[in-house]
């Protein structure tokens, strides 16, 4: 397999040790012989400037051949939305995407935990707010799944709770979903 770019999306660039999460991640793509694009390999030329650090991000996506997406919930029961609008436009663009998260559970059942009890009528679930809940028993909303899936990739999922919960770094599943992208994209 000739070596493939991989953008690497997610929430990692928000721990307090973004950049070495990124440097390990990058490593574990060497070892699967692709090349990993983190978000902040950029950093010194965008000075914490958001059109240039949008822009910066644009570009690494148009370089990658394949998207990488830290899918673990971010600040609620759903992905960073950051990452939701890199989905969107690397699946527009017409590559492959591959998911992981360290949590594991459905978004059904991750929404019913933050915003429940959910009640039925006619057969449709509604949180406390009376907005309508997705149960597609899917990993998070329809239009993430359903662009990972149609792109050709999967979405790993791999438990990795520890004291303070879920791992954001997430990198068993991240390990995981290196394997399967490996295999499918050989």
């Amino acid at each position: 397999m000739a070596e493939k770019t991989i953008y690497l999306a997610g929430p990692d660039v928000f721990l307090p040790d973004a950049v070495a999460i990124g440097r390990r991640k990058q490593q574990l793509c060497r070892d699967y012989g692709f090349e990993g694009l983190f978000p902040l390999d950029k950093d010194e030329e965008t000075e914490a400037d958001a059109t240039k650090i949008f822009r910066a991000n644009c570009d690494l996506m148009r370089r990658a051949s394949i998207g990488m997406f830290n899918l673990t919930p971010f600040r609620g029961p759903s992905a960073d939305v950051g990452t939701a609008f890199e989905v969107a436009f690397m699946f527009a663009a017409g590559k492959p995407l591959f998911g992981y998260a360290s949590v594991t559970t459905d978004y059904y059942d991750r929404v019913a935990a933050t915003f429940g009890p959910i009640t039925r009528r006619d057969g449709q679930p509604f949180d406390q707010n009376d907005c309508a809940v997705e149960d597609f028993n899917l990993y998070d909303n329809l239009m993430i799944a359903r662009a990972i899936e149609d792109s050709g990739g999967v979405l790993v999922r791999v438990d990795e709770n520890d004291s303070r919960g879920p791992s954001l770094a997430a990198l068993k599943a991240f390990q995981a979903g290196l394997e399967v992208a490996r295999s499918q994209l050989r």
